[in-house]
């Protein structure tokens, strides 16, 4: 009997987020004014009064739910994971959850990693789609023979639960995709309103910028294993971290096979910690028979 601890990615943020804490908690207050100043503007004034659109912006959401994710973490009495996994983004707060890195040192890289990543979305016009009611076998094959036959970059990039798929890839390629994953019986194929192609090949150009400042980061042994995103499977090794975290950027979010691992491993208990419930829809959907419960 495992307690698992879960932290959302790019996609949970919302206007007015993290203001309840701000305003309520004095702790809280100091490590957003801490936010403000590591990253050298006030994130804080676009989370509590900012628009949709402007929490849209890489270089701002990916911070902001990231910081969130760790202030709800820390309103959290006597927090001690068994284990803990993170969607995407969400790994830089599991990661501070088990003490391999520290607060500062994580939102540091998030937003390393935010600006490499809109960079690479600025090179190459790009995008990602929602496979529902497909099976995953069903949409690789679709996906891999879009590339052979057309020359276009498209790839599974989140395996979110059984049935939802998101695919990555040049705005080409995601359009042919769609409409193929349609005629081969998928319920929806629907175009995500992102700025580019996450986790695929097409984040190449990220990889380098993370690679040096991760390397250049002190990394803390775990305190319980991380299920990473592309390997799904429990983590101990803080090199081998290292590399998974780089590797993700242009690798697949195995987020239904993580939950799985858990579970076999023990986790019977799973708390998403964070903004939003999207976490929680998933793993009932990947199995219905755990706990699930969220902290916001």
């Amino acid at each position: 009997m495992k307690h698992a601890f879960v932290f959302p990615g790019q996609g949970s943020q919302y206007p007015g987020m993290g203001k309840e804490h701000y305003e309520n908690s004095a702790f809280a207050k100091k490590l957003f004014e801490q936010a403000n100043e590591i990253l050298g503007f006030r994130i804080s004034d676009i989370m509590f009064t900012g628009t949709e659109d402007d929490l849209k912006q890489t270089n701002v959401t990916q911070p902001a739910v990231f910081l969130h994710s760790i202030i709800a973490f820390r309103t959290i009495d006597g927090a001690r994971p068994d284990m803990v996994a993170g969607h995407s983004l969400g790994e830089f707060s599991s990661l501070v959850a088990n003490g391999t890195l520290s607060f500062e040192s994580a939102l540091q890289l998030v937003a390393i990693r935010a600006g490499a990543m809109q960079k690479a979305c600025e090179l190459n016009p790009s995008s990602m789609a929602a496979i529902l009611g497909l099976a995953d076998e069903k949409a690789e094959a679709i996906c891999a023979e879009i590339q052979a036959e057309k020359e276009e970059i498209v790839v599974p990039a989140n395996y979110n639960c059984p049935g939802q798929l998101v695919i990555s890839g040049s705005k080409k390629g995601i359009a042919i995709a769609c409409d193929r994953m349609k005629e081969a019986g998928a319920k929806r194929a629907l175009v995500l309103p992102v700025g580019g192609a996450f986790h695929s090949p097409l984040m190449e150009p990220a990889k380098a910028e993370l690679q040096a400042a991760i390397e250049s980061t002190t990394f803390h042994t775990p305190t319980c294993a991380v299920y990473q995103n592309v390997a799904a499977k429990a983590v101990f090794d803080k090199e081998e971290i290292k590399l998974n975290l780089i590797e993700q950027l242009t690798g697949a979010v195995r987020w239904t096979q993580s939950i799985l691992a858990m579970i076999a491993d023990g986790g019977s208990s799973f708390t998403e910690v964070g903004p939003g419930k999207v976490l929680q829809g998933l793993i009932a959907k990947i199995d219905k028979a755990v706990e699930v419960d969220g902290v916001s």
